[in-house]
């Protein structure tokens, strides 16, 4: 059964300063039981919602195995986050979105999952390189980079190790350091995305020039040798 949830259209956010492990922990221990939405998920972040939802939707990629499916869904959200990000607004979301249901125990133990991860690297977050979080147009720089790592992400390659992962990793550095102001971070998820982009792009254009090698070797014809004197003499005179 989904828990009851806001019906407005507006998404709108209650201010918290807590850090990120514990905003995780909170609202996994606060999951209603059954299923709940994506409104309902936001509504209960608070202000660091919208960046938030970036990291626990791609926690579950955290896996070199790649997830059909769930990638395209996240990583559409994703996207439309960072057009958001990009006009410095709240992103539009269509409703099957926001009304999506989500199993209440899944999202606990990715959030509870994440919330270990995240404790591992906040030790290493503080505010530095005010440059890359501060500005509106470095914000806009951030905002389109995130919505290129969230269409790497969709892209269906699931017979692709780590084809979910990089892109991922690098969303997850990217939200990490815009929530914590931390520009070093900004600077890593740049360097993932780039990494996602060649690694993925670079074993299709490898594999479709493959493929391409093999057919035409397969259209050739084999040559067959003409038979001459010295290759017929020896098989009459035996």
């Amino acid at each position: 059964m989904q828990a009851e949830q806001p019906q407005s259209n507006a998404v709108r956010f209650q201010d918290t300063a807590k850090p990120l492990t514990q905003t995780l922990n909170d609202v996994a221990d606060s999951l209603p039981e059954g299923s709940i939405s994506v409104r309902y998920l936001l509504s209960e972040i608070g202000e660091q919602g919208i960046l938030l939802l970036c990291i626990i939707m791609v926690l579950p990629f955290m896996t070199p195995l790649a997830i059909p499916g769930v990638s395209t869904v996240f990583g559409l959200i994703i996207m439309l986050i960072g057009v958001g990000v990009i006009l410095n607004r709240l992103p539009w979301m269509p409703g099957f979105v926001l009304d999506r249901p989500i199993p209440s125990k899944t999202l606990a133990a990715i959030l509870r999952r994440g919330s270990g991860l995240v404790q591992k690297i906040e030790r290493f977050l503080r505010p530095r390189l005010p440059a890359l979080t501060h500005k509106g147009t470095i914000n806009r720089i951030n905002g389109i980079v995130l919505l290129w790592a969230g269409f790497v992400l969709i892209l269906p390659f699931p017979i692709i190790p780590f084809s979910n992962f990089f892109p991922g990793l690098a969303i997850l550095f990217l939200a990490i350091g815009m929530l914590t102001r931390d520009g070093l971070f900004v600077v890593i998820g740049y360097i993932l995305t780039v990494v996602a982009t060649v690694y993925l792009f670079g074993i299709v254009f490898a594999a479709v020039l493959g493929g391409a090698e093999l057919a035409s070797m397969l259209r050739e014809p084999t040559a067959t040798p003409m038979p001459t004197p010295s290759m017929i003499l020896p098989f009459l005179f035996r």
